[in-house]
């Protein structure tokens, strides 16, 4: 009870010794050391603040990168996938062509594989055109002409696909565009041959007729292209 007394006491003896300027400055002046100038706070804050935004701008900057760095390795990894399966497939096109020369695999599968790739790989469609020849122009008798087609946005482009060609299927293959121009009446806008295995023969001859020549429908340039 003696405690609380002295207490209140001390208060009210402390209210107006405040109320003196000289005698509060110099209370002021006793207390500062217990407690943490109001000024080194408040600088101490701000550089802490400081210091918060700067870890704060690195860990955006350093999840920017990583992110960048996770799309830049997704992106790798596509393309990776996307050469492995080009070989995996011109693999499979190369053993239907062998298959198909030695008679293991018909030639028509082998075209209709090469038919898909192209549809696959490019914004075409592949059309099988079949016309009688009565005149035996072709073949030199009367007999039906196939040609393969591949149409994109209203062109025409005509397609010797074979798995393997020789000089006189160069040859022919001349024959058959020649038939089906002047038969329909329209001009094809380009000739491709496309074959895994053409001799040099039947190279140089496609040159001269200034037919294309690829060795797998993945190779075919401009099909991606806009008209």
């Amino acid at each position: 009870m003696a405690k609380k007394v002295f207490v209140e006491k001390a208060k009210r003896f402390l209210k107006k010794v405040l109320q003196e300027p000289e005698l509060r400055d110099y209370v002021v002046s006793g207390l500062s050391s217990y407690f943490a100038d109001r000024q080194k706070t408040e600088d101490h804050l701000d550089k802490l603040y400081r210091e918060v935004v700067r870890l704060g701008d690195e860990l955006v900057k350093l999840r920017e990168e990583q992110e960048k760095r996770w799309e830049e390795q997704q992106r790798i990894n596509r393309e990776l996938m996307e050469e492995i399966k080009k070989l995996h497939r011109k693999y499979d096109a190369g053993i239907g062509a062998l298959g198909a020369r030695w008679g293991l695999r018909a030639e028509s599968s082998f075209r209709e594989a090469i038919k898909g790739i192209l549809e696959e790989d490019f914004p075409v469609r592949v059309e099988r055109h079949l016309a009688y020849d009565p005149e035996g122009v072709v073949f030199g008798r009367p007999d039906q002409v196939g040609l393969d087609l591949i149409i994109r946005d209203g062109k025409v482009i005509v397609a010797g696909i074979k798995s393997s060609v020789s000089k006189s299927d160069v040859f022919v293959l001349k024959r058959k565009v020649d038939f089906y121009q002047k038969r329909e009446g329209r001009h094809a806008d380009r000739v491709l041959v496309i074959s895994p295995m053409v001799d040099a023969d039947a190279l140089e001859l496609a040159k001269e007729y200034g037919f294309e020549v690829y060795s797998y429908p993945e190779d075919v340039e401009g099909l991606n292209e806009k008209q």
